[in-house]
């Protein structure tokens, strides 16, 4: 079992990834393994809405996003974790996540999705709400904690004095863990839901 973890800090090995290393050692724990993809530093262009991968399955601009679809497919989950800028996530991560869940076309069902959002102070909530919207729109569990998961700390290792922060991705990661490995059991005894053929809907024309 895996999970991804997805960097959208452009600081090398800030707060963000303190938060993320947290959640490592508890999957590690319960025997998933991890992988970690840094998006925060790399030039990720916003979505063309050229309609190209309708017809390849890949986006057209190939960048890290092609490059992360396969370990998307493969993992049974994925965190997402950014810091807050103007109560958003960082613009890099947006374009990358709008490419990356919009050009790949496998099946993200029952995959286990959450995010983690680090801020000096304030903006998570927000950032927390637009990060989910991507596993809700895909079919993807959310995992839940004790709290919003949320991490607080501007300068360098700062995030490691916010114990009650710590301790929710402690508990989000043990939580994932469960869903996940619930998950596959579920798969194992039942399948996965049936899904109907799409009916889009427009409202003009």
């Amino acid at each position: 079992m895996k999970v991804l973890l997805i960097n959208g800090s452009p600081r090398k090995n800030g707060n963000t990834s303190l938060a993320l290393a947290e959640a490592e050692k508890i999957f590690a724990e319960n025997g998933i393994e991890t992988e970690t993809v840094c998006v925060g530093t790399q030039a990720i262009r916003g979505c063309l809405a050229c309609g190209s991968c309708a017809k390849t399955g890949k986006c057209a601009v190939d960048d890290l996003v092609n490059e992360t679809a396969p370990k998307f497919e493969q993992a049974q989950g994925v965190i997402i974790a950014s810091p807050v800028y103007y109560a958003s996530a960082n613009g890099n991560l947006i374009s990358f996540l709008d490419r990356l869940f919009f050009s790949t076309h496998f099946s993200k069902t029952m995959k286990v999705g959450a995010c983690i959002t680090v801020a000096r102070r304030g903006g998570c909530s927000a950032t927390f709400d637009e990060l989910n919207k991507y596993f809700t729109i895909a079919g993807m569990p959310v995992a839940s904690s004790q709290y919003w998961n949320s991490v607080h700390g501007r300068e360098k290792g700062e995030a490691a004095l916010d114990e009650e922060g710590m301790q929710t991705v402690r508990t989000l990661a043990r939580n994932m863990s469960f869903l996940i490995k619930s998950i596959a059991l579920g798969r194992e005894a039942f399948g996965v839901p049936e899904k109907e053929p799409w009916t889009p809907t427009n409202f003009i024309r």
